[in-house]
């Protein structure tokens, strides 16, 4: 799976969900400008030590990012689609992208993705979920879906057994 972040800002929501891609073995992609340096102590701190693990990959902007994977079915992760995220069929080599935090995915990239946009259902007027939250929600229906395919299925106890 590919998660891409397009212009994400806060670091602690980005280090969150660098540590679910290593956990998952999955690519996260980051749409600049960044709101903050990849430096960054809490970036590092939330990510705490998956960074050697992850497979992240940097963009100039969203053209660079399309104009180097051609072939890529993006799901767009928006509080304004009409189709819910369940209600997608996710593949394995599928990329989920999410906006930043305070303004979401623009308008005009949306408009080209209405078919693969997907909404998480929330109470009331709520503007949104948390990104790293929205992101965990999202990636684990898709790993779900392909039957958590390479993903560690059962814990051990540590001093004792089940």
């Amino acid at each position: 799976m590919n998660i891409v972040l397009h212009e994400p800002e806060i670091p602690q929501n980005a280090g969150n969900i660098a540590r679910t891609c290593s956990v998952t073995n999955t690519v996260l992609h980051l749409i600049k400008p960044l709101g903050f340096s990849v430096e960054d102590k809490y970036l590092k701190r939330a990510g705490l030590d998956y960074w050697k693990e992850l497979d992240i990959r940097y963009y100039e902007n969203f053209s660079d990012f399309a104009e180097k994977n051609p072939e890529a079915k993006i799901w767009m992760a928006t509080t304004k689609a009409k189709k819910i995220y369940t209600e997608a069929d996710y593949n394995e080599n599928d990329y989920i992208m999410f906006g930043k935090e305070s303004a979401g995915i623009p308008e005009e990239i949306l408009l080209d993705y209405r078919d693969t946009a997907v909404r998480i259902p929330m109470y009331g007027e709520a503007r949104s979920l948390n990104l790293s939250n929205s992101v965990a929600i999202i990636l684990y229906e898709a790993l779900r879906q392909q039957s958590f395919d390479g993903l560690k299925l059962h814990g051990q106890l540590h001093r004792h057994e089940w």
